[in-house]
C-alpha cells in the first residue's frame, strides 16, 4: 500500500545554489558571470549573475550535488575544489518570493574550462578588480562574491588553494605566481619555495621545458582532493 505524502501548511521558499567560480587569465583573477535575459518579467533583467539555479529535486540528492551539476552545466568540467561558502537568505533578495541561497566557491585551471554558452544566458570571465563596486550584480550576488573573495585570499595565506588553479604540471615559480595573484602581493621566493617542498604536498614529475636555457622541475599535487594547511602564512617579498 502506498504511502500518503502529507501535505505542508506553509509556503515553501525558493531554494537555489549559486558558484563563485575563479580562475586565473591574463595574469588577473576572474570569476565567471552569466547574464540574465532580458524582459519585463525578469528578475535583475540583462544584469551579470552568478551561475547557478533552482535545486532539481529529481536530480540532486543533495545542496553539493547541485552545485556540481550546475558548474558541470556551464563549464563542461568537474572542479577538483568545490567549498560550500555560506547562505543567504530574505524576502526582498528576489522579487520572485521568499528565497534562500546557498553558495558554493569552485577553483579551475583556466586552460580546463571550456565555456558551454547559452543564448538565453551568456556567459564571460571578469576580472575580480573590475567589478566591485563600479558593476551592480544581480539579487546580492556582489555580496556573495565578496564573500568569496575574502574567503579565497584569507585560506590561500595558509593552504595550498592556489594549485588548483594550475594545469598540471607546474614549475614552483609559476604555483607563486599564482599565490601572488590572488592575494594581491608579491611573496618572497626562497621562503616560498622553502615552504612549499617542506609542506610535503607536491610530488615531482619531471623536467619542462619553460623556454629559459635550463629546465625546471615540474610538480604535481599528490592528492587533488585534499587541501595542504601550513603552520605560517607566507611572508611579503622585501
Amino acid at each position: 500500500m502506498a504511502t500518503k505524502k502529507s501535505t505542508l501548511s506553509f509556503e515553501r521558499p525558493l531554494t537555489t545554489v549559486d558558484i563563485v567560480i575563479f580562475t586565473v587569465l591574463d595574469e588577473q583573477l576572474q570569476v565567471l558571470l552569466v547574464q540574465r535575459p532580458g524582459g519585463p518579467e525578469e528578475p535583475c533583467p540583462n544584469a551579470w549573475a552568478l551561475p547557478g539555479g533552482f535545486v532539481d529535486v529529481d536530480k540532486d540528492d543533495s545542496l553539493e550535488a547541485c552545485a556540481r551539476r550546475k558548474l558541470l552545466d556551464k563549464t563542461g568540467v568537474r572542479s577538483p575544489y568545490l567549498e560550500q561558502l555560506g547562505s543567504w537568505g530574505g524576502k526582498t533578495r528576489d522579487p520572485r518570493g521568499w528565497s534562500a541561497t546557498h553558495a558554493y566557491f569552485a577553483l579551475l585551471a583556466a586552460d580546463s574550462v571550456k565555456l558551454v554558452q547559452d543564448e538565453a544566458k551568456p556567459a564571460k570571465w571578469h576580472p575580480v578588480a573590475e567589478l566591485s563596486p563600479r558593476k551592480r550584480l544581480a539579487f546580492d550576488h556582489g555580496d556573495i562574491l565578496q564573500a568569496a573573495l575574502e574567503r579565497l585570499r584569507n585560506k590561500v595565506e595558509y593552504t595550498s588553494l592556489p594549485a588548483f588553479l594550475l594545469p598540471e604540471p607546474f614549475t614552483l615559480p609559476q604555483l607563486q605566481k599564482m599565490y601572488e595573484v590572488v592575494l594581491g602581493r608579491p611573496i618572497d621566493k626562497s621562503g616560498f619555495r622553502t615552504r612549499a617542498l617542506a609542506a610535503d604536498f607536491l610530488k615531482e614529475d619531471g623536467s619542462l621545458d619553460v623556454g629559459s636555457p635550463r629546465p625546471a622541475m615540474g610538480y604535481r599535487l599528490k592528492d587533488r582532493s585534499a587541501v595542504m594547511y601550513f603552520p605560517r602564512t607566507f611572508s611579503p617579498r622585501s
